[in-house]
């Protein structure tokens, strides 16, 4: 069995408290964004009911819910935290098949889905790069692919507010709701502004169309506070 990675093993301990209260919590801290966000994301997605979308990092499942509510297509979701997964069991239709595993060793085999979302993923990973080719491995040719991260606006006046939020704001709105909304407050801003310092948007959108996707585009939401992406596999 192969060893958890430090990145894993923290990203599992920051999720596991927070299941029951996430979605609340993280559409009330993002002033509404995240559901926005999660929204746009869906619609970059092309799926029907016939079809079979993989939905990575699912969490609690507002993502899934939202592929099934628009598009009406049979989902997958994957995370690897038990305890997120426990949450969108809970909420999800049980048709929807819930998965616990790593999306860089996707336990499925070539071209298996129709689609692929993902949300939040990029942070969490050790090599991005490889991957977005485990994702695009288990999708079809022609499928789509898309992902939600979250992003550091580009303006100058936009991005000096966002850094006093997520310096200021979100770790003391974190320490008024409970230790585990804490530990996401002071870990949120500078793990986003790591994930930008050894990957600009550039080189991401690289490591995508090196992975077998093409077609590439991306829009920011929000001012920057999100960016979603999408391609095609070849």
């Amino acid at each position: 069995m192969a060893a958890v990675s430090p990145r894993r093993q923290h990203a599992q301990a920051l999720f596991a408290p927070l299941g029951p209260t996430y979605d609340r919590y993280a559409a009330l801290l993002s002033f509404g964004q995240d559901p926005r966000w999660r929204r746009y994301l869906v619609s970059r997605t092309s799926a029907g009911p016939a079809d079979t979308v993989l939905d990575v990092a699912t969490g609690t499942g507002a993502v899934a819910s939202e592929l099934i509510r628009r598009r009406g297509c049979k989902v997958v979701g994957l995370d690897q935290s038990a305890e997120m997964l426990a949450e969108a069991r809970r909420r999800l239709p049980a048709r929807v098949e819930l998965v616990e595993g790593e999306a860089d060793r996707l336990p499925f085999a070539d071209a298996s889905f129709d689609a692929l979302t993902f949300t939040y993923l990029m942070r969490y990973v050790d090599d991005p790069g490889a991957t977005l080719h485990e994702l695009a491995r288990v999708v079809r040719q022609g499928g789509t692919i898309a992902g939600l991260e979250f992003g550091v606006p580009p303006n100058p006046v936009a991005r000096e507010l966002w850094r006093l939020y997520v310096g200021i704001g979100l770790p003391l709105a974190g320490r008024l709701i409970s230790p585990g909304w804490q530990a996401v407050g002071d870990f949120l801003g500078p793990s986003i502004e790591r994930l930008w310092e050894r990957l600009p948007l550039e080189h991401l959108l690289d490591l995508w169309r090196s992975a077998g996707i093409e077609s590439v585009s991306y829009r920011r939401l929000s001012l920057g506070g999100g960016i979603v992406m999408w391609g095609r596999s070849r």
